[in-house]
């Protein structure tokens, strides 16, 4: 996965040659695309090259390598494959994502005094003729990618800069993805797991292994695995977007097939189509209903010596650095202590920073951390007017039937504070006027 492969597979997918070159000229840094199509182990592709200041994005790098400024990536790429699906007006759309498997000569962002710094790629972004939503998502996308590198190179991440040529290609490479993607039209991208490739890449700082260590930053907490191929498969640039874009992580999704797109890569592999694959389509009625499965960090840790008014505070900081839920039970431990059983249900992302906190926090000497498999209904929300100021319903649904409802706590809390009002009565009057709304699906 690559950014420029993500962009051939956009427009092979049929997004607008001409919007994507618009978005290119409105960043108005000296780039433009060249569009062609070619063919990858028997699989015809798109293929987008960025030209900057009249040279190849690749002849450009090479020729800037000798400052050593920036990493420098393998060119080689493997196929992958994304697919999306599309909200159906009569049924919500399944979850979906993008993925690949892919290299191109990206540069990844390095600390200098020269090259082009966060706030300045941010500030071209913002002032680009495209959508509000297009700016946050490459915005997101370049921080994404910065962080990674800042965290690596254990510095601040407004210090970190890119190379001159690297920043417009990358630019150019992430704006036309946050665009393409939002031009599909489509609710949700999921991903398939990512073949990283092998061997080693050449950076400025020396030779490292594939995958690139911002790649792997990028991607905790991602399916990974290796074909054998001895090339980089996935960029940072890739990695990011990836990062972003993707809802989840999984098989290819039950959908109805509408089209599909292929970029390519630059090299073209022997007996592997070096393409990258997006797939679009809409969620079958009988589909878009079904649970969702997902894979979870479980995390569990036995307390006894700890004062229960710290107790309160820890399941508070640990729902508001991103745990799904946490809850304690009472357990019998050792030497007939009593104690408490801390269990944190959390993304497998944020199992590593909330795992410190446990122990920041806690007197535990150990964390146990487990990977299980939840079924979740479809969720959404919708906001019911009451007498006293709007609330918050959560309504879960399955196969297009509401099964559950229930008013959010905490915008009843505040109202029943400020109102000085029994917290059951603005729950059941929040309820009162959801049933009387007809809002049932």
């Amino acid at each position: 996965m690559s950014g420029d492969m993500f962009l051939g597979a956009l427009i092979d997918a049929g997004v607008s040659r001409a919007l994507l070159e618009q978005t290119v000229a409105a960043l108005g840094i000296g780039a433009r695309l060249e569009i062609s199509g070619v063919n990858r182990s028997g699989i015809a592709a798109t293929k987008v090259d960025v030209i900057v200041d009249g040279e190849k994005e690749l002849a450009a790098v090479e020729k800037e390598h000798d400052h050593a400024h920036e990493h420098g990536d393998s060119r080689g790429h493997s196929h992958g494959e994304a697919h999306a699906h599309r909200h159906s007006q009569a049924q919500p759309s399944s979850r979906t994502g993008v993925s690949a498997t892919h290299s191109d000569v990206h540069s990844h962002p390095h600390e200098h005094s020269h090259g082009r710094g966060l706030n300045e790629i941010r500030e071209i972004i913002r002032k680009a003729a495209i959508s509000e939503r297009a700016k946050k998502t490459a915005i997101t996308i370049f921080e994404a990618l910065g962080a990674a590198e800042a965290k690596i190179h254990n510095s601040d991440i407004e210090s970190v800069h890119f190379h001159e040529v690297g920043a417009v290609d990358a630019m150019v490479d992430i704006v036309g993805a946050a665009v393409g993607a939002e031009a599909l039209g489509v609710d949700e991208f999921v991903c398939s797991p990512l073949d990283v490739g092998g061997g080693t890449v050449k950076c400025a700082h020396g030779v490292f292994p594939v995958p690139a260590p911002a790649t792997v930053e990028l991607l905790m907490g991602a399916p990974l695995y290796s074909s054998g191929i001895q090339s980089e498969l996935v960029t940072p640039t890739g990695a990011a977007i990836v990062k972003t874009l993707a809802n989840r992580f999984g098989g290819f999704p039950e959908m109805k097939m509408e089209r599909a797109g292929y970029g390519a890569g630059t090299r073209d592999f022997p007996g592997h189509a070096n393409v990258v694959r997006l797939a679009i389509g809409e969620a079958m009625p009988t589909l878009a209903g079904k649970t969702t499965r997902e894979t979870i960090s479980v995390l569990e840790a036995n307390l006894d010596d700890l004062n229960p008014q710290i107790f309160g505070y820890v399941l508070d900081r640990l729902l508001e650095d991103g745990a799904l839920d946490a809850f304690a039970m009472p357990v019998q431990m050792k030497k007939t202590r009593p104690g408490t059983l801390l269990t944190v249900l959390c993304r497998s992302e944020d199992a590593d920073k909330l795992t410190q906190l446990i122990f920041t926090e806690t007197s535990t000497l150990g964390v146990r951390r487990r990977d299980e498999q939840r079924q979740t209904l479809a969720r959404r929300w919708v906001t019911v007017a009451t007498q006293w100021g709007e609330v918050r319903m959560k309504i879960a649904s399955m196969n297009g039937t509401v099964t559950n409802y229930a008013p959010e706590y905490e915008d009843c809390r505040r109202i029943a504070a400020e109102r000085h009002l029994p917290l059951k009565t603005v729950m059941q009057e929040a309820t009162q006027q959801y049933l009387r709304s007809g809002e049932k699906h």
